[in-house]
């Protein structure tokens, strides 16, 4: 029984559900970043450059069986090896844009933490009571009579 009430202890921190949600939303932002390299930058960088279609750019390693189409996807569905290094460019592009973005949101976050951290400084809090009737005896000693 001990280590389930340690498990659900650790389990419900601050920290494993924060990273819960970073790991889901992280999902999803992957999915935004291979819309963005395959519908908006390759066309682009196809325009500016010419035809850059990477996801059938391809070596065959295999036998291809007669009536199989040469693409990547029937080629792959029929089970023959091939060496998609289009695929393996796309991916790595979206990596790069995908740490890059990640650079801009750390590097923005911690120019607010160093903001927030040179604010004004708090006002000195007022002494205790008894530290301030201690200052009027004082005070009151000092006077001459």
């Amino acid at each position: 029984m001990g280590m389930l009430k340690e498990f659900r202890e650790f389990a419900v921190k601050g920290n494993v559900i924060d990273l819960a949600v970073g790991v889901i939303i992280g999902a999803a932002f992957s999915k935004i970043v291979d819309s963005l390299v395959k519908d908006i930058i390759m066309p682009l960088v196809s325009l500016a450059v010419g035809e850059l279609d990477f996801s059938n750019k391809f070596v065959v390693l295999g036998a291809i069986p007669p009536g199989v189409p040469r693409t990547l996807a029937e080629l792959t569905k029929a089970g023959v090896p091939v060496f998609a290094w289009g695929s393996f460019i796309t991916v790595a592009l979206n990596f790069v844009i995908l740490a890059f973005i990640i650079f801009l949101m750390v590097r923005q976050i911690n120019k607010l933490k160093r903001g927030q951290a040179e604010g004004p400084a708090a006002a000195p809090a007022a002494p205790p009571e008894d530290i301030v009737l201690l200052r009027e005896i004082r005070d009151s000693l000092r006077k001459p009579d």
